[in-house]
């Protein structure tokens, strides 16, 4: 296997930055959503954490002063002790304008003739909104594309031989082998032909933020939010405005009265799960989710328990050549990578199982939804 022309003189110290996003923050600071969208760390205890206790302890003999249920029943409505945010305090979230949601320091540029090495670091850098706008040249101010880690995933894919060309692109992936194999730098403009590329909707951003639901609602999952000149002045996502409802929900009545209620009641959620086995390859993961268009894949073991998941963001794991054998070894394997990476970052263990039933509330949702979300 060939290695991948992505910063083959890379340092360690600079691996260490391409360690993954943190998920959402809890429902704890008002103002967290409105000037940073970069996730804070949530931290969840580990079974490590659960197990330091020693038997000979007084402390272990006693009797829980909250019973099972009692405890159960307190995750599912967790108190709201927060004061209402008086910048939201009284107002209808529906006329809540879009700019509000958005900053500036989320907007990075990129031009066609960058190369992929290049658009990648400005791609790690720039974990607030995991995305990097693509421009003609250097001069313009709008955009024409953009690069993320499905695009990434869609490369890595592609150099390693392990991609399928449709018919009419097979000189295209060939090209791009020969290149990669041979050291050559590769701009953006040629792997333009291999992403899979969403519609680019823009909004002003003095617009409702219904309007942003509504778009968001026909399966769009970032917009681009501009000023009255066509610039672009921040990037609104689904996760963003997710983040928005959990840290200010309490400020809409509307809103906050729907997170004690059962996801059964939503009729959320599906029978049909796109997952992986914890044993198959993590190069399976990769094609699996660049076929189906999915951020995000289940991991299970062969009892049909979740035992992780692996994300497109986490290429950014395998973007050193000296990582590529990981694309053979298994899905358990690379997720005890991602969390050892997550560690020296964080400096605490994580544990990466996130799943509910019909009967957890939708507060206990969204406090365990995956900070890359899915397709």
């Amino acid at each position: 296997m060939e290695p991948i022309p992505i910063n083959p003189r890379q340092s360690r110290e600079s691996v260490k930055e391409m360690s993954i996003s943190p998920p959402p923050p809890q429902r704890t600071g008002s103002s967290s959503s409105l000037h940073k969208i970069s996730h804070t760390s949530s931290h969840r205890q580990s079974f490590a954490e659960n197990l330091r206790g020693l038997p000979s302890s007084p402390r272990s003999q006693r009797h829980p002063s909250l019973t099972q249920a009692a405890i159960q029943d307190l995750l599912n409505h967790p108190p709201t002790s927060r004061p209402q945010n008086p910048r939201f305090a009284g107002r209808d979230w529906r006329d809540i304008a879009i700019g509000e949601l958005v900053t500036h320091e989320d907007v990075k540029w990129v031009d066609l003739d960058t190369s992929v090495e290049d658009a990648t670091m400005t791609l790690l850098k720039n974990s607030s909104s995991n995305v990097v706008l693509v421009r003609e040249n250097a001069t313009s101010t709008k955009p024409i594309w953009t690069f993320d880690y499905n695009d990434l995933n869609a490369y890595i894919l592609v150099v390693v031989g392990l991609a399928h060309p449709p018919e009419d692109l097979v000189a295209s992936y060939d090209d791009l082998v020969k290149k990669a194999q041979s050291r050559t730098s590769i701009p953006l403009r040629d792997i333009q032909p291999i992403c899979l590329q969403e519609s680019l909707i823009t909004l002003q951003g003095d617009e409702a933020l219904a309007k942003a639901i509504e778009v968001f609602g026909s399966g769009i999952h970032r917009l681009w939010v501009t000023n009255h000149a066509g610039e672009v002045v921040g990037i609104l996502s689904q996760l963003n405005l997710l983040e928005f409802f959990w840290n200010e929900g309490v400020n809409f009545p509307a809103i906050d009265d729907l997170y004690p209620r059962l996801l059964r009641d939503f009729s959320i959620g599906s029978q049909q799960i796109i997952a992986v086995n914890a044993d198959s390859a993590l190069a399976d993961a990769l094609k699996l989710m660049n076929e189906e268009g999915l951020t995000s894949v289940a991991v299970i073991d062969n009892g049909s328990n979740v035992v992780g998941n692996i994300s497109t963001a986490d290429v950014k794991l395998l973007t050193n050549s000296a990582s590529l054998p990981l694309l053979q070894q298994s899905c358990l394997h690379f997720i005890s990578i991602i969390l050892t990476e997550r560690g020296v970052e964080k400096g605490k263990d994580s544990f990466p199982v996130f799943y509910v039933n019909p009967y957890s509330t939708l507060a206990h949702t969204d406090d365990r939804v995956e900070p890359y979300g899915s397709k």
